[in-house]
């Protein structure tokens, strides 16, 4: 559809002048997807800017005093209202196309319901996160624009992913990526003056926070609307296509669950919990619908009575299950916000496979291998019926053959007055007239189940037909959500350069870098300072009266540059060559940490106050913390031991467990 592989998406930093970007799919590409996601958008906006007129004209009803003018604000809020109405009708009319999201096949399956995306504006972060990286950590943030640019980049793609795995793909990364810019920019003390904006899926009513939160499950929300649209677009006329389609149902319903039990107070309604539980039973229940007609499908050619039972258990259970969905959309919460499309729909598949359940009942009683058939057959013919003591007919195990056939035509007539609720079900909703893959589907039910009860019916059978006992519902498939996996989408850090996320992150604070300059002397032995630790290294020991004292050095103080080296992200070896590599001069760039010490506490507290005394042979060019010049006078006699100095009375061994304080 003219985008490039998801596999080119830009994981790091460093791969930024190598690798193409990721892109969404083209909005201008004229598929029918694309079309009914564009007509979402522009209602989304329309509904916007309703409210917004809605919202002033109220605020100015309440304020004045004027009747005159309190009766034009009431008139003109009368067709507010009614353009709200008729926005959200068309939104719901939108939201009830599950036709265009259906497979592309000749033959008439039972439509599936997906979720349409949530929409969301374009957002700049260029000043805000440029401002944060000059203020917070103090560096150059020309450096970074390439960084921000691609971050842009990439939620401006997953605005409009494509609906395989490839969009998923991007809508991963994206997820992904949003754990380091939330750790990197979004301080909890601290505004950048960035929002979130999405509109509600299904009432297209926006809601605005500046959480992180609130937009990663926006994100995980679109994650899952788009495995719905995957699994509803399988090919269900084939076992490939079914296990397919039972996946992505699956894996939509583990991803709501993780929004469920992950995110809490939602501003928008198709995040809250009650809907997000309509949909993840929804979803099950697709799944487990997809899985009843393999089950159809893959005993087509030969169907034994035990096949005909077990399809009769598994429609019945299907049909409670819609049955429970229905219950959770007509909560309170959830009926007034869910399309009248999709209440039909569930409502239309509960009679429909409650049919069906009595109609592959009938057909299995009704076998011609049903008189001889075996002692296991008739044990699950047993319990295929729920005891019950309102019961017309009470048949369990026909004892002859007038009883068989009885029983057979008392499930076959229940079938029909089943499709037929069903069909009424049907024709009461507007939007489900059009649906002719559904109405096909109705019908070829419904002349299957008649032609099978008129082949039943003989001229000199004048007994009454009771109601048949209800089918035991029972399921052997078990179903188990699949949570979304967030590893099959690694993505590097676009920020990494500002140092390790554990330490150099927005909660987290420090001075302002400061740069010491070390020269020592022929007498001196060392710079007075030891350091342990990787990523960064730290500051360890600062020994009194040293050039590192005098100079400004800290203990706990952490090197992120030696000279012209960026060394955040050095291991202890690294940086411990780096100062040896110095010789008699050492340019250190430090930070000191303010919110905590990241040194053990040790029982005696070393001095770490920088004193500048001409008597001390220390001479000063800047002041600390901005830089500070240290240099050892020749005549002062106190030595400091030098942790990087070779010493002839202890082998390399020794020195170098003396450096490193793990």
């Amino acid at each position: 559809m003219g985008e490039e592989s998801a596999n080119d998406i830009v994981d790091g930093l460093d791969d930024l002048p190598k690798r193409p970007f990721v892109r969404g799919s083209d909005p201008r590409i004229a598929t029918c997807r694309a079309k009914l996601q564009n007509k979402r958008s522009k209602l989304n906006q329309e509904i916007n800017k309703e409210l917004r007129l809605r919202a002033g004209a109220e605020n100015l009803f309440k304020a004045t005093t004027n009747r005159k003018l309190k009766e034009t604000v009431a008139l003109e809020l009368s067709f507010v209202n009614s353009n709200l109405q008729l926005l959200k009708e068309q939104l719901a009319e939108l939201n009830s196309s599950v036709e265009l999201y259906q497979h592309d096949n000749t033959n008439d399956v039972m439509p599936m319901i997906p979720l349409g995306l949530k929409e969301t504006k374009e957002i700049d972060f260029r000043d805000s996160f440029k401002d944060f990286i000059l203020e917070h950590y103090s560096e150059d943030a020309s450096q970074y624009e390439d960084a921000i640019a691609d971050f842009m980049d990439t939620r401006q793609a997953m605005r409009t992913p494509l609906r395989d795995s490839a969009g998923i793909g991007l809508l991963f990364r994206y997820y992904n990526q949003l754990y380091f810019v939330e750790r990197r920019f979004f301080s909890p003390d601290r505004s950048l003056g960035i929002y979130f904006e999405w509109f509600d899926s299904l009432t297209g009513v926006p809601s605005c926070q500046r959480t992180v939160a609130f937009e990663k499950a926006c994100v995980l929300f679109n994650i899952g609307a788009v495995y719905t649209q995957i699994g509803a677009k399988q090919d269900r006329t084939t076992a490939k296509g079914l296990d397919a389609a039972v996946d992505s149902f699956l894996r939509a319903a583990g991803t709501f669950r993780y929004i469920n039990e992950n995110f809490t107070n939602a501003p928008s309604m198709d995040l809250g919990p009650d809907m997000l539980e309509m949909l993840i039973q929804l979803m099950l229940t697709q799944a487990r619908e997809c899985l009843l007609e393999k089950l159809d499908l893959q005993s087509q050619e030969k169907r034994s009575i035990d096949i005909c039972f077990d399809l009769a258990q598994e429609a019945q259970h299907l049909s409670d299950c819609y049955n429970h969905v229905h219950k959770l959309i007509a909560h309170p919460s959830v009926k007034d916000y869910v399309p009248y499309s999709w209440t039909a729909v569930v409502q239309v598949k509960r009679e429909f496979y409650g049919a069906m359940a009595h109609f592959h009942a009938a057909k299995g009683i009704l076998d011609k291998e049903a008189a001889n058939m075996s002692a296991a057959t008739k044990e699950v013919m047993e319990y295929l019926h729920v005891e019950s003591a309102s019961t017309q007919l009470d048949i369990r195990i026909p004892k002859d053959d007038a009883e068989r056939k009885l029983l057979g035509k008392a499930h076959l007539r229940e079938a029909l007055l089943l499709h037929e609720e069903c069909q009424r079900l049907h024709r009461m909703c507007r939007e489900l007239k059009g649906k002719h893959a559904l109405i096909n589907v109705l019908r070829t039910a419904h002349r299957n189940i008649l032609h099978s009860y008129t082949s039943q019916e003989h001229e000199n059978d004048f007994r009454e037909i009771l109601d048949p006992p209800e089918i035991q519902a029972a399921t052997k498939f078990q179903l188990s959500l699949t949570s979304p996996d967030f590893t099959q989408h690694r993505v590097n850090d676009l920020f990494k350069n500002l140092g390790p996320i554990a330490i150099f992150s927005a909660k987290r604070h420090w001075t302002a870098p400061r740069l010491i300059q070390l020269y020592r002397g022929r007498v001196t032995e060392g710079f007075g300072f030891s350091v342990r630790g990787d990523a960064p290294v730290i500051v360890a020991i600062v020994e009194t009266n040293s050039l590192a004292e005098y100079g400004g050095v800290k203990e706990g103080d952490f090197i992120v540059a030696i000279g012209d080296v960026d060394v955040k992200w050095s291991c202890h070896d690294e940086v411990v060559a780096l100062i040896k590599n110095h010789g008699d001069t050492l340019s250190l760039k430090l930070v000191t940490p303010m919110d905590r010490n990241y040194l053990k506490p040790s029982k005696t507290t070393k001095s770490t106050v920088s004193t500048h005394s001409s008597s001390s042979g220390v001479s000063s060019e800047m002041s600390s913390p901005s830089g500070s010049i240290a240099q050892h006078n020749h005549h002062n006699k106190r030595l400091s031991w030098n942790p990087f100095k070779r010493n002839s009375s202890r082998n390399a061994k020794d020195m170098y467990d003396n450096i490193i304080f793990r």
